[in-house]
């Protein structure tokens, strides 16, 4: 058994319309731990459960932490019907996620789309959230942010080997906080998956940008959706350099929740990786005080 396998536990369960779908469960401390809320981290439109283990590892040793890979992502199922790619069927997934392990309180932990599906939780599931960690998102997403996202999500690019996929994202992101050759080694293989013809693979089902790139309605107001937050202890990480979460969208929030937690993380852009030294500090404090 790896030292990556026996931090956690590889966890299935069936969805309600017959996907099965994948979540890691790091089981947390012994003894009083269970009274303690279950961090859940909910990763990017197209990130997996992976991209949480060093958060993940930090807080074991006083949370239970669940790290869930939406369908058509990672270890989880490809859904045959590409409609089905939408926040209403992740978040029935997570709520169908939540029962099953018996989760009754936690901290949402969620990276960009994750961001966006804890600020819902906040409406559909209040009595479950004991906080909210924003990370790189908020109500206002601009176009050109979301537009680059999409630009390299529905086109599988894909890579001889790993040195190549390393490089390839390296080229791609330069604006994350991944500095040496290992830590990119690191990105890419929670990037790509290994095909049947013997190339590397996007970790992901091209079709989930379909649903979005198709939607010919009206962006939804988010905005009601973090203020069903402002009972709740909210901390927000930026990326300095983000596109996603520019400034206003950054310094609105901070008007619409009284006692917002912030955190900058400079010079990166979206999304910050949360290993980063502020953003560690900052969510470790957080979550203990929830």
């Amino acid at each position: 058994m790896t030292a990556e396998a026996a931090a956690h536990r590889d966890c299935h369960f069936t969805a309600q319309d017959g996907i099965r779908l994948y979540y890691r469960d790091y089981a947390g401390p012994a003894g009083n731990g269970h009274d303690r809320p279950v961090a859940l981290c909910l990763p990017g439109l197209a990130r997996n459960s992976k991209d949480f283990d060093g958060l993940a590892r930090r807080l074991m040793g006083r949370h239970r932490v669940l790290a869930p890979d939406y369908r058509g992502r990672g270890r989880s199922a490809y859904d045959p019907d590409w409609l089905h790619y939408h926040p209403r069927t992740y978040l029935n997934d997570l709520r169908h996620l939540l029962t099953l392990a018996n989760v009754h309180r936690a901290v949402v932990i969620g990276t960009s789309l994750g961001g966006i599906m804890g600020m819902a939780l906040g409406v559909l599931m209040p009595g479950v959230l004991a906080g909210v960690v924003l990370n790189d998102v908020g109500p206002d997403v601009p176009p050109t942010g979301l537009n680059r996202i999409l630009a390299y999500l529905g086109e599988d690019r894909t890579q001889p080997d790993w040195p190549a996929a390393a490089q390839h994202l390296r080229r791609m992101m330069p604006q994350l906080s991944l500095k040496t050759d290992e830590d990119w080694m690191r990105f890419a293989r929670c990037t790509y998956r290994e095909g049947e013809d013997g190339r590397l693979h996007y970790d992901w089902d091209p079709n989930i940008v379909r649903p979005i790139l198709e939607d010919r309605a009206p962006r939804p107001d988010l905005w009601p959706l973090f203020r069903s937050l402002r009972r709740l202890p909210v901390l927000v990480v930026r990326g300095g350099a983000s596109d996603i979460l520019p400034p206003a969208t950054f310094e609105r929030m901070v008007g619409e929740h009284p006692g917002l937690r912030t955190v900058v993380v400079p010079e990166v852009g979206h999304a910050p990786t949360l290993d980063e030294q502020p953003a560690q500090e900052a969510i470790d404090d957080f979550i203990d005080r929830c």
